[in-house]
């Protein structure tokens, strides 16, 4: 059976099942791919860049569709899976909007005659490694740049959304872009062979550290540029508030966005003594009165996991964090694939639970005496993706926001995401960045071009 299949968490019925590339398929797709950016790294900026927004276009017009899709493959609850499209589709029109000036020449100042510039322009065909947990707008932010500038793209979307993925396909095909972008229903091991062709010029994988510490090995050998955007264990800091019911909103938000499975989620919250048992006491109410059940209900807060596999796994993190003596404050018992708002308190660094990521609706919530402690506790893990400060004090904003080790800075808001703001981490979280003009750097040519007088 192919690794390939739809099937839907909230009942564990397998809907419908794709196979697996062959080998000699997969070689005429690389071939297309290959001789398809002999002729669209020529084709004139505005008329890629209307192709883009053709798909953009397309994602609003079929957006009660693609919804359904990923409420099924993965359990995401309707209304966040519609407004997953509605952000895929303004990532995707954000590039085209920008083509030229993602593509455009930067002058430098020189100290004799004549002149330079950076000239950018496209490497050649990139593989794309992608995730479950959002089957739309992380593609978006890794095609839409790179078509605009030229490149093509081979994508392997993960086993799980096999119908996701044929949905965006058609979207390309149906711009004109066939050939330029072609879905791939590939196995590990046909990943990796791509990685190795030298017709491939790049690969961008989204996922756990595992994965892409597989995949940048793959690409160090094979002297291949990789951009990486794994997990995180994002810190929510509360040190002083005027709207503490505001904040604990902001929290529970930050929290169980997209059932708990979103990398740059808050995940540890780190709160000031004398907010400390107020906030708990909100907390733990908030999260456990989260409503979970059909992910088609337009109540639904949370939905299943993934899959079963992810809840059994998140289930296992949680017991054995409380085995090592950590406090259960909520929750904690899973029914299937489902999993409540679950809240850990009691955590130490001699704990698993310190270090480890929860990929699913479990906080972890710590005392601190003040900000030096706060900042202590947020920077000691291995992650360095987002991260969240709430207080009154804006020099002590700006003074944690500078020392905290992470990609991402948010003051006093949360799910702040927008087209034009770089997305990326440092440490074990990933070496790049995607969204914004930052990612139309990661797979082009800076291109020195030097005349003279």
């Amino acid at each position: 059976m192919s690794d390939y299949a739809v099937v839907n968490p909230a009942t564990g019925e397998t809907l419908a099942t794709y196979p697996t590339i062959s080998d000699d398929a997969l070689e005429t797709v690389v071939a297309q791919a290959d001789a398809a950016y002999r002729t669209w790294r020529d084709v004139p900026v505005a008329e890629r860049a209307a192709k883009i927004r053709r798909v953009a276009e397309l994602h609003r017009e079929r957006r009660d569709e693609l919804a359904a899709i990923i409420v099924r493959e993965m359990g995401k609850p309707l209304a966040a899976a519609e407004g997953e499209v509605d952000f895929a589709a303004d990532i995707t029109e954000y590039y085209a909007d920008h083509a030229e000036k993602i593509t455009g020449d930067t002058p430098i100042d020189i100290d004799g005659d004549g002149t330079a510039v950076i000239r950018r322009t496209p490497l050649g065909v990139l593989l794309g490694i992608m995730p479950w947990n959002f089957p739309y707008y992380q593609v978006a932010r890794f095609a839409a740049p790179n078509i605009v500038i030229g490149n093509t793209i081979l994508l392997k979307h993960a086993p799980q959304c096999p119908e996701s993925s044929a949905a965006i396909a058609q979207m390309y095909a149906d711009a004109g872009l066939e050939g330029v972008y072609a879905n791939i229903y590939a196995t590990n091991d046909q990943a990796a062979r791509i990685i190795e062709d030298k017709r491939i010029q790049g690969v961008s994988v989204t996922g756990s550290e595992r994965a892409g510490s597989a995949v940048a090995e793959i690409a160090g050998r094979n002297l291949k540029k990789v951009a990486l955007e794994l997990g995180g264990s994002d810190p929510f800091i509360l040190l002083s508030t005027d709207d503490l019911d505001g904040a604990v909103s902001a929290a529970v938000e930050a929290r169980l966005d997209n059932t708990g499975q979103s990398c740059n989620a808050a995940k540890r919250f780190i709160v000031a003594e004398g907010l400390y048992d107020a906030f708990l006491e909100k907390f733990v109410a908030a999260m456990a009165g989260a409503k979970v059940g059909d992910p088609f209900a337009d109540d639904t807060v949370l939905g299943p996991l993934s899959s079963l596999t992810a809840a059994e796994r998140l289930q296992e993190q949680v017991d054995r964090a409380v085995a090592q003596g950590a406090t259960l404050a909520a929750g904690g018992t899973r029914d299937g694939a489902y999993f409540p708002g679950t809240v850990l308190t009691d955590v130490t660094s001699e704990m698993d639970a310190y270090r480890e990521e929860f990929f699913g609706p479990v906080g972890v919530v710590y005392k601190v005496a003040g900000e030096d402690e706060a900042v202590a506790v947020a920077n000691d893990t291995p992650f360095g993706l987002g991260s969240y400060i709430f207080t009154t004090d804006e020099e002590q904003a700006a003074r944690i926001a500078d020392k905290i080790d992470a990609g991402m800075v948010y003051v006093n808001l949360v799910l702040a995401d927008e087209p034009g703001l770089p997305f990326g981490g440092v440490k074990r979280s990933g070496t790049s960045r995607e969204m914004g003009l930052l990612a139309a750097d990661e797979f082009v040519n800076k291109k020195l071009i030097r005349i003279g007088a």
